[in-house]
């Protein structure tokens, strides 16, 4: 049972937010249920947050938040290794190398070694830049990659346990998403690209916890990470869109050891008139923030790609290989090929005339185009010659995208009608990798190995594999980052 001292905290929070206090179970054995289903009042919210984040501890998380934190950090340690030789990555590097004289952490899959701050930075593009990274699909936020990325660069100037480490990447993902549910849809309509804001905030706290931060430190620390929000959704198709997560990193690590030092700041930057959320959106669900907090786990519903491209396109890859692989479709003899899909297809990925692989990751034109030509849609389909081969060209050519509001984001209807006059027809309900359709641990093991190859040795690959599924028996995260560079 909680002490009287946690026992106090919790109903003087709880209450003080407005939620109610109806079933004393757990947290650990504390179940915060909620009065009623209406909208939280703001005040206090950043406080709430701030003790939440230091009272966490690894016993709180149910096991399958546990595990599923876990898959996180397979998917995200396959995907950042196995980008990290992206010329985003390179670029990025050559850059920050005359600049940097510290050698303190570790580029996955890499050599070079930076200072924790531009390790943070470079790792988080690499974790990005290939959209292959875990995605909460409501609100399409990508929380895993800053908050790993913060946490690993952290580790190598401060002893980090398995157990203490995945703790704290629950924590940061777990706020990413309420985050950005928080704000939704206004947050996004407007223009922000929601992986490089909510997860800043997100990598603060997950950081300030291992910190031990006092409550006004932490404070402090969610503060100085929501005044740097970072990136919008114009840079979607380019490498900016890997750089704002970097930034997430770093701000969110930068954030969390200012605060340490008694930087000061807002005690209410997020809920404040003049502060974040309403800075950053037109409407703020307080319900979706800080509602059965440690009761519900968003977490849960974090789910990992089996495409590397925009998720609203996979109900459209999943119909294009099903039906190339049942009937054995020859591209040249297609006629026509009709896709309907939601609204945010063509909003998001509606990229008609791609000309890099990048933007053909946003292109629902050129993807469906790959899988009927390829059978697939792996990271070698979304090259720069991929997208410029005239076969490509031609068959996205004969492609329409239509847009109907009924069908929901995970779901697609496809149409390919044959030169011959047959046609073929396939409905999606839940694309594979939602919530429904989830990727198994042998296709996360698969992806992995998939994304390793080429890039370190495969007997390599399933060690690091097998140490990310053993996070929570790791005696030191630091060994296990430096274990990922290339010799």
């Amino acid at each position: 049972m909680l002490n009287t001292k946690r026992r106090a905290f919790f109903e003087k929070s709880i209450y003080g937010a407005g939620l109610g206090l109806v079933s004393l179970q757990a947290f650990p054995e504390l179940v915060l249920a909620q009065e009623a289903k209406k909208e939280l009042p703001g005040k206090d919210a950043s406080k709430i947050l701030a003790q939440y984040s230091n009272q966490l501890k690894f016993e709180d998380l149910p096991s399958n938040i546990v595990k599923e934190t876990t898959r996180a950090f397979v998917n995200f340690t396959g995907v950042t290794i196995g980008s990290c030789h992206h010329e985003a990555v390179d670029i990025a590097i050559a850059t920050l190398s005359p600049l940097s004289a510290s050698r303190q952490a570790t580029i996955m899959g890499r050599k070079e070694r930076f200072d924790v701050f531009n390790a943070s930075f470079i790792n988080g593009i690499g974790s990005h830049v290939f959209d292959f990274d875990d995605t909460h699909l409501v609100t399409n936020v990508h929380p895993a990659g800053p908050i790993a990325c913060a946490l690993l660069a952290f580790s190598e100037i401060y002893p980090v346990s398995g157990k203490e480490f995945l703790t704290s990447l629950y924590l940061g993902i777990e706020l990413s998403i309420r985050l950005s549910n928080f704000v939704a849809p206004s947050h996004a309509d407007v223009g922000w690209h929601v992986s490089g804001t909510h997860p800043t905030i997100g990598a603060a706290a997950a950081v300030g916890r291992l910190l031990k931060l006092t409550d006004q430190q932490m404070m402090w620390a969610l503060s100085l990470a929501a005044s740097q929000p970072t990136g919008f959704r114009e840079s979607f198709g380019s490498m900016t869109k890997s750089f704002n997560p970097g930034r997430a990193a770093s701000n969110g690590l930068l954030s969390a050891l200012l605060a340490k030092r008694n930087f000061t700041s807002s005690n209410q930057m997020i809920e404040s008139r003049i502060g974040w959320a309403k800075s950053v959106s037109q409407a703020q669900n307080y319900d979706e923030l800080l509602g059965d907090l440690g009761v519900r786990f968003e977490t849960a519903k974090d789910t990992y790609k089996p495409f590397p491209c925009g998720i609203v396109i996979h109900p459209a890859l999943d119909a294009a290989i099903t039906l190339k692989n049942k009937y054995q479709i020859d591209p040249t003899q297609i006629q026509s090929i009709t896709f309907k899909g939601n609204p945010m297809v063509l909003e998001l990925t509606g990229k008609k005339t791609p000309k890099t692989g990048l933007e053909g990751k946003f292109s629902v034109f050129h993807s469906i185009a790959i899988a009927l030509l390829t059978g697939k849609a792996s990271e070698k389909q979304y090259s720069d010659q991929a997208v410029n081969d005239p076969k490509t060209i031609a068959l996205r050519e004969k492609i329409n995208v239509l847009v109907d509001e009924k069908i929901p984001k995970k779901s697609g209807d496809l149409t390919i009608t044959m030169n011959n006059g047959q046609v073929h027809h396939q409905f999606v309900e839940s694309a594979i990798g939602g919530v429904e359709n989830p990727m198994t641990d042998e296709q996360l093991n698969a992806k992995f190995l998939e994304l390793m190859d080429g890039v370190i040795p495969i007997s390599k690959s399933k060690t690091i594999l097998d140490q990310c599924w053993k996070t929570t028996q790791l005696s030191s995260m630091d060994k296990f980052v430096k274990s990922t560079a290339s010799r």
